[in-house]
């Protein structure tokens, strides 16, 4: 077999690979189970549609709830704003804060407010999505962003009625398939399960990367968030609070992830071990035919 045909090959098995993984992503062959809820979220979703938000998740008193809470931690929340504002500046030039559009609830756009975590220039090239190897950070960068700080200016955004404490993370307007039916939050089911998204994304090839983010991790995003929010109560946003302020991030859905990932890659050395072992006696004869 020539090495054309092998390439070929290998070429198609990456393609039903990603095919496989699309599907899983759409079908839900896999199950979780995150600690930001009390019961198994089945990677599924109905071709009618998501399921419906539960009451709270669309209540009134879920808007009371998280201002309640805002105004509670702002005296923690404040002199910490204060202190990595000091840091950004110090270590970086360019803005203390990073502002970029994003969409919430009915489509309606809004500003988010992060620290900036990126080097400021005109020649910072940044890329819609990260990892951690290809985006310029600055020197503090990948500590706030390990350690979600620089999110903390969103709480404004809470108080603006931008956002909700829980909630789907608002998206780019490149990056969103389905409309809110909410406000978009702070953490949220997807942001506990995605939490160290990057070691999945350090591992796609860059050529692959923005396929691989829309067709598998957005929709996995998408399922966590419609199946919490369906069922979402009081107590499961706290506890949501209150495991996210604690870091207790669920990595299964990233463990599957990068298992599904490691298991195509030994798939396609496999096949290039086997079709090379068969090409080796085709090549020796044609070797052996030109020389007599």
């Amino acid at each position: 077999m020539s090495s054309g045909s092998i390439a070929q090959e290998i070429s198609d098995r990456q393609k039903n690979g990603r095919k496989r993984s699309r599907k899983a992503a759409r079908a839900g062959t896999f199950t979780v189970f995150t600690r930001a809820t009390t019961h198994r979220v089945l990677f599924h979703v109905s071709r009618h549609g998501a399921e419906a938000l539960s009451s709270w998740s669309q209540s009134g008193a879920k808007r009371v709830f998280d201002c309640l809470c805002v105004f509670l931690m702002l005296p923690l929340i404040l002199p910490l704003v204060l202190i990595v504002a000091v840091l950004v500046r110090l270590t970086s030039s360019g803005p203390v804060f990073f502002l970029q559009e994003r969409v919430g609830c009915g489509g309606r756009s809004f500003t988010v407010f992060k620290f900036r975590t990126i080097l400021h220039g005109p020649h910072a090239c940044c890329h819609a999505v990260s990892t951690l190897e290809n985006q310029p950070f600055t020197s503090v960068g990948p500590f706030l962003r390990r350690w979600k700080l620089d999110e903390l200016p969103q709480v404004f955004n809470v108080l603006l009625g931008h956002m909700s404490l829980i909630g789907p993370r608002p998206k780019m307007p490149e990056h969103v398939k389905v409309e809110l039916r909410c406000r978009p939050g702070i953490t949220g089911a997807a942001t506990i399960a995605f939490a160290c998204e990057e070691r999945v994304l350090d591992c796609i090839p860059r050529q692959y990367l923005n396929t691989y983010y829309h067709q598998v991790i957005l929709p996995a995003k998408q399922r966590l968030d419609d199946a919490y929010m369906a069922h979402a109560t009081f107590l499961s946003d706290l506890r949501l609070i209150v495991n996210s302020i604690l870091r207790r991030w669920d990595g299964s859905v990233i463990d599957a992830l990068l298992e599904r990932r490691r298991a195509e890659e030994e798939e396609v050395q496999q096949t290039v071990k086997v079709r090379l072992e068969e090409s080796a006696p085709i090549d020796s004869a044609v070797a052996e035919s030109i020389q007599s």
